[in-house]
């Protein structure tokens, strides 16, 4: 029997506290040993829930990460730490989950694949629309070749809503680098074997347009060309009033496929809708360190989704599409 991948997790909130679960109690193939946040009471929180039983709680990452009972770290803490906190894992030798985005420039997203180059350690990021059943299921069709070339691809993320209260505190962009970032994900990843060549956006603040002169964004559409001539459209809304909605569909020389939920039958909150692929990607992600295979979604691929998300940005700053670099001319 392989023994269990002992993590430690670095963010207590609401999407750390569900992985949190997941470590602990929902798969047989890890162990949640440590958990670390600067607000010590939300790990607190977990341990009265009955989450952490002997877990150990940091109130610094970097002790968690230098704990030698970890032996992986998944990184569900604020954006803006993710870079440092995935070198500062690789540097000490744990393997490392991370959730999107994996850093907030290219230049950071290089350091960090570079550092687990380096440290010849796992790294998975948290694209979890790559482990649901029905979308990983059209990406095999597509590259089994059932509809042939993809020629147009679409991709959307609609929320629930967002107040007011809330929309004042979302940071300028999030509509690209923490919200459509799991489209051009899933628009790259079925699409196999193509790269983004040109990108074109355009946002506004349809939902809280109050919020549009301090540089809030809800609502965007983005449109995609790939190196293999294939479109794509990529879209989000903060609010859909019927619910989470989140779906793909690809269209190609010979058919179609379509993955994700009607609007009638959109899901009440993120987890409902991903609920066993966010189990699924820890899953695959222990397996990988036990068997030494490189996770299917890797620090290359984080970069990439980064990469279309601020070139929509720029797009939007300059109102025109902007060419990725390394893109064929």
């Amino acid at each position: 029997m392989t023994t269990p991948l002992p993590v430690g997790l670095v963010g207590a909130g609401w999407m750390g506290s569900f992985h949190a679960e997941t470590l602990a109690h929902r798969l047989t193939g890890t162990r949640l040993v440590a958990v670390a946040d600067p607000v010590v009471e939300a790990a607190e929180r977990l341990r009265a829930a009955g989450t952490l039983s002997a877990t150990t709680i940091y109130r610094d990452p970097l002790e968690l990460i230098a704990d030698p009972s970890v032996e992986a770290v998944a990184i569900c803490s604020p954006a803006a730490t993710h870079a440092d906190l995935v070198v500062a894992a690789a540097r000490a030798g744990k393997h490392v989950f991370c959730e999107k985005p994996m850093a907030s420039t290219l230049a950071e997203a290089d350091r960090a694949v570079e550092a687990v180059r380096a440290a010849d350690i796992a790294l998975q990021v948290g694209f979890n629309r790559r482990f649901a059943a029905d979308f990983a299921d059209m990406q095999a069709r597509i590259t089994a070749g059932e509809i042939g070339t993809p020629q147009v691809l679409r991709s959307l993320t609609r929320d629930p809503g967002i107040s007011a209260t809330d929309a004042a505190r979302v940071k300028p962009w999030a509509v690209f680098t923490e919200t459509l970032i799991h489209d051009f994900d899933t628009v790259r990843f079925l699409n196999p074997g193509a790269q983004v060549t040109e990108v074109y956006a355009q946002a506004d603040a349809l939902v809280h347009p109050q919020l549009a002169g301090q540089g809030f964004l809800d609502t965007a559409v983005v449109q995609i060309r790939f190196d293999n001539g294939a479109f794509a459209v990529a879209e989000a809304s903060f609010q859909a009033v019927y619910g989470y909605d989140v779906r793909g569909e690809v269209f190609g020389s010979r058919g179609v496929l379509l993955a994700g939920r009607e609007p009638d039958h959109a899901a009440g909150a993120n987890i409902e809708l991903f609920h066993d692929a966010y189990i699924a990607q820890f899953a695959h992600f222990a397996e990988c360190v036990r068997s030494g295979v490189t996770p299917s979604v890797t620090g290359t691929d984080a970069r990439a989704a980064l990469e279309i998300a601020l070139a929509a940005r720029e797009s939007v700053e300059t109102e025109a599409p902007v060419t990725l670099n390394g893109a064929r001319r």
